[in-house]
């Protein structure tokens, strides 16, 4: 099949339930989805909706998903610990609501670690980190640790790590839920230019109608399907 037309991502059927006091809770209840290469999708749906718990399926951060889950043509359904982790390293890139950055490295350096974890040499990786920061407007603030850095300056830091292995997919979760509403709206605008030049799909989980409005298609979660 030409890579072109194999979807990132596709689940089917995917399930997930929790026991809380004795009471069965069904949070995804057969989904189905499709993410084609170079697609951005707003996943919408209120707090508790379930967006998280999809997220974490996809980005095979935990077990004890039912149903099927392919990530850039892998079955990622039955992989053991080591498997998921290889999937995650080679073709996954994570933006969070709060941006975990390390923070006794600069922001040059929190884009430069993955990189040389993946095995990439430090000099290339270092270009591509000043590359992904200038491009989201930080060439000035290489040298600058998170501490130093506004809310959304930090969450452009997060983005370019999310990018610097060149993920088939990035996964956000609520990416500028944690920013006032002006500087949301300009990080979001750099991170849906950032991830359309360089190729990525992704997958955003939002509650926020006209952010959502700016992506290539929306899928909203009721009730633990996609509608």
């Amino acid at each position: 099949m030409n890579s072109w037309l194999q979807p990132v991502v596709r689940l089917g059927d995917l399930t997930r339930s929790f026991e809380q006091g004795g009471v069965r809770i069904d949070v995804l209840r057969g989904v189905n989805l499709q993410i084609m290469p170079g697609e951005i999708v707003a996943l919408l749906g209120p707090s508790g909706s379930g967006k998280s718990t999809l997220l974490q399926a996809v980005g095979l951060l935990e077990g004890g998903f039912g149903g099927e889950i392919e990530i850039s043509g892998i079955d990622a359904s039955s992989l053991g610990s080591d498997g998921r982790t290889t999937v995650r390293r080679e073709h996954l890139g994570f933006v969070y609501q709060f941006h975990h950055l390390l923070p006794d490295f600069n922001a040059l350096e929190n884009v430069v670690l993955p990189q040389l974890v993946a095995g990439t040499a430090k000099p290339v990786a270092e270009q591509r980190a000043e590359e992904l920061l200038t491009a989201l407007g930080l060439g000035h603030r290489l040298d600058h640790r998170p501490s130093q850095l506004s809310g959304g300056e930090q969450q452009r830091v997060a983005v370019a790590r999310a990018l610097a292995n060149r993920p088939s997919l990035v996964l956000a979760d609520e990416p500028t839920g944690n920013l006032d509403e002006a500087t949301s709206e300009r990080v979001l605008e750099q991170f849906l230019a950032l991830v359309r030049g360089e190729g990525s799909a992704a997958l955003v989980a939002t509650h926020n109608e006209r952010l959502a409005a700016k992506m290539d298609r929306v899928v909203r979660l009721h009730e633990g399907v996609l509608v």
